[in-house]
């Protein structure tokens, strides 16, 4: 598969200013902080972590919605790091966005046919007969009827309003479709309709999707692979079979032993592993390896000193850790309990 997105040392960095007329610059919240990766024609990327990770800015800027502080951002072999809003125009039809809250997202004052067509009109494409006939049948794509064209959203329920929202991102025929939180604000058993609605379009359409979700359980049902983030930076990326299987971080560790178990069994007897503190200022990040004031692995002298690069430790299979590999994959009580290894630098 060709290589569709391409994302370099990318920053954002939002100035704190002081002053009211002499507005200087006195620290900066360093939202996302150098990261890079890659995503294919027709795959899915997942990205998770905490709240304040990144996760929405980075959707942001590589939509360029926000211009980057710096780094490059290649979209379909085209450097878009920084163009101008004229330039940017023509390529805004090949990428689309679905937002958290489907209610909020829709204009509860327009009509469902309007919203669903305002792309269309927007780019000038088609007439207004043919653009009728178009939301029509992205309705009917999307699971509602060509009858719904008429209605207002607060006459739909959430996972209908989501649906909506998913055939506005489809009415230019996107390349890329970034979703960030798309179920969040659904109920689990709409969840799962909206989820595997994602997946047949991508059959359908051979779409790429960039998915932001908090839930691991729906980025593993809908994700090609899996990106972690903390604090503005990647900790790991890998395939969600490799990821869920053999976390090779141990914030993805912690991540993963949170997830509850619909097995009583089972969950009777797992224990999550709780962080201690809470997450750094993005505004000062701890030196060293960023996530080392919380890591049950943390050794003084080299986590604290240090930043882990992110290499790839198995085939496929990248993270930024300074632990030994051959050490890997531990179980949640092994990571519990402190570190008996010295760590070495990113050289596994």
């Amino acid at each position: 598969m060709s290589t569709l997105l391409t994302v370099e040392n990318l920053k954002m960095h939002f100035p704190i200013t002081q002053g009211i007329v002499f507005q200087k610059q006195i620290a900066a919240v360093k939202a996302v902080d150098g990261v890079s990766f890659e995503v294919k024609s027709g795959e899915t990327l997942g990205i998770v972590g905490e709240s304040g990770c990144g996760k929405s800015t980075l959707a942001r800027c590589i939509l360029r919605l926000l211009d980057p502080t710096e780094g490059t951002i290649m979209f379909d072999d085209r450097d878009i790091t920084h163009l101008s809003r004229a330039e940017m125009r023509p390529l805004r039809r090949e990428m689309m966005m679905v937002f958290q809250d489907p209610y909020a997202s829709l204009n509860p004052r327009k009509r469902v046919g309007f919203t669903v067509a305002e792309p269309l009109e927007v780019n000038g494409i088609g007439t207004p007969a043919e653009r009728k006939r178009r939301v029509q049948e992205l309705l009917e794509v999307v699971g509602l009827s060509p009858e719904h064209y008429n209605r207002f959203p607060h006459e739909f329920s959430g996972g209908q309003r989501q649906r909506i929202g998913v055939a506005r991102a489809l009415a230019v025929n996107p390349k890329l479709i970034v979703c960030d939180e798309p179920v969040s604000a659904l109920d689990v058993s709409v969840q799962a309709q909206i989820l595997n609605l994602l997946k047949d379009l991508q059959r359908e359409f051979g779409l790429t999707y960039v998915v932001i979700a908090h839930d691991l359980n729906v980025v593993r049902h809908i994700s090609d692979r899996v990106m972690v983030m903390y604090l503005g930076k990647i900790v790991e990326l890998a395939s969600d079979r490799e990821l869920y299987h053999q976390p090779l971080h141990p914030y993805t560790g912690a991540l993963m032993s949170a997830v509850p178990s619909p097995d009583p069994k089972r969950a009777r007897g797992r224990k999550p592993i709780v962080l201690e503190g809470d997450v750094p200022n993005p505004i000062n990040p701890p030196d060293g390896c960023r996530f080392h004031p919380r890591c049950p692995r943390m050794q003084t002298g080299v986590c604290d000193v240090d930043e882990p690069e992110l290499i790839e430790s198995v085939a496929g299979h990248s993270r930024a850790c300074h632990y030994p590999l051959e050490h890997w994959p531990m179980s949640p009580e092994e990571l519990r309990q402190p570190a008996s290894v010295t760590p070495t630098l990113a050289s596994t």
